[in-house]
């Protein structure tokens, strides 16, 4: 019988990608082998192409896919939520935690906090091979969460990822009890994960929303998503003035709450100047290390009483609720999938990630031919 074989993009060194033809292994009764039909490209797939800072190469990246399951194992019969799956099912995957280490025992709800926290596309290279969506197919491994989304659009699914991401800050942000209806509510970088953060919020309700950038072009679609004030950080010499901008459309009293989605630490200093006493924020930029941010801890912290939360990607249980709000959204009319500018084929993803880089879109996705 002829062996199945696929392509894969991998990174063999830093902005060096090989297409390279594999066999495709054999699955176990308790995998899933999936054609993968795209995916994005998230920044932490740019930091590794351009800098390896997980010391990955040679890896297959991409972890913002989905694809059409072709083959299951035979012990495999429902998704994560208990829905039945069958060949030709869409699939969108989730993160793998141990079970083991003291955040999977001790910390209900937290396992994105997983001492070993799994990411497809930010596997090692083993003898799976299919290990990220830049590629064919990718393997499905035992215990992994995936989901059925077959009642979605390619561009749709591509999103669920980085909405996740989105939602889980807004979860974190909850439990200050600073985040509600009166707002106003700041969000800082209008790239992807803050454009994710904007309709999230503005689906849940909050319709006093103010963004951060210096890029018109995505602060013309914050305006899209729902929010109601913008302001480019270009025609202000710093960040106290920036700070004096957003107090003088809050009445003089500086945002509620704040998100602060760059992962740029001079903007994570700034964003404390442009919140009010009493109010909070959460940090979502920093998903590796971008070196120290300034602040100053009497004015921006004590003497505002400011509540801090962190935000480190999502758990599984988080993307039945991404799913649906998903939805909710492009019900309410938010453009979601403007978020998805340019499709690239495998052969083009050295392409696509220039592309990313120069910042000519928003969301750079590889499309395979159906």
């Amino acid at each position: 019988m002829t062996k199945l074989t696929g392509r894969l993009a991998y990174l063999t060194d830093k902005k060096t990608f090989d297409i390279q033809k594999h066999e495709v292994p054999e699955i176990g009764d308790d995998e899933v082998l999936i054609k993968v039909e795209g995916c994005g490209i998230c920044g932490t797939d740019v930091h590794e192409y351009l800098r390896d800072p997980f010391a990955l190469i040679p890896v297959v990246l991409g972890h913002e896919g989905s694809g059409e399951i072709i083959k299951l194992g035979k012990n495999i019969k429902k998704d994560f939520t208990g829905s039945e799956i069958k060949l030709g099912d869409k699939l969108v995957t989730s993160v793998l935690t141990c079970g083991e280490c003291p955040a999977c025992k001790n910390t209900p709800g937290r396992s994105n906090l997983c001492d070993t926290l799994g990411v497809y596309g930010l596997f090692p290279d083993d003898e799976y091979k299919f290990n990220g969506y830049f590629g064919d197919y990718l393997i499905i491994r035992k215990n992994s969460p995936f989901f059925k989304v077959t009642d979605m659009d390619l561009d749709s699914r591509l999103l669920i990822e980085p909405f996740a991401v989105a939602v889980h800050a807004v979860e974190r942000a909850k439990l200050t009890n600073l985040l509600d209806f009166s707002g106003p509510v700041l969000v800082q970088g209008c790239g992807p994960i803050g454009l994710c953060t904007i309709a999230t919020i503005r689906t849940l309700g909050v319709e006093n929303i103010i963004a951060i950038d210096g890029n018109e072009k995505r602060l013309k679609l914050a305006k899209e998503f729902g929010a109601n004030i913008t302001i480019n950080f270009n025609d202000y010499k710093d960040g106290e003035e920036i700070a004096k901008k957003v107090q003088s459309v809050t009445n003089g009293l500086g945002a509620k709450f704040g998100f602060q989605c760059t992962g740029v630490p001079q903007s994570a200093g700034n964003i404390w100047k442009t919140i009010r006493r009493g109010g909070g924020y959460c940090e979502v930029g920093f998903f590796l290390d971008g070196g120290d941010a300034t602040y100053n801890p009497h004015f921006d912290v004590c003497n505002k009483e400011i509540m801090v939360v962190g935000s480190w990607g999502y758990v599984a249980e988080e993307y039945p609720i991404t799913i649906d709000l998903l939805k909710r959204a492009v019900a309410i009319g938010l453009p979601v999938n403007k978020l998805v500018t340019h499709h690239f084929s495998l052969d083009e993803i050295t392409k696509a990630f220039e592309t990313n880089i120069s910042m000519e879109g928003i969301k750079i996705a590889i499309v395979n031919e159906k």
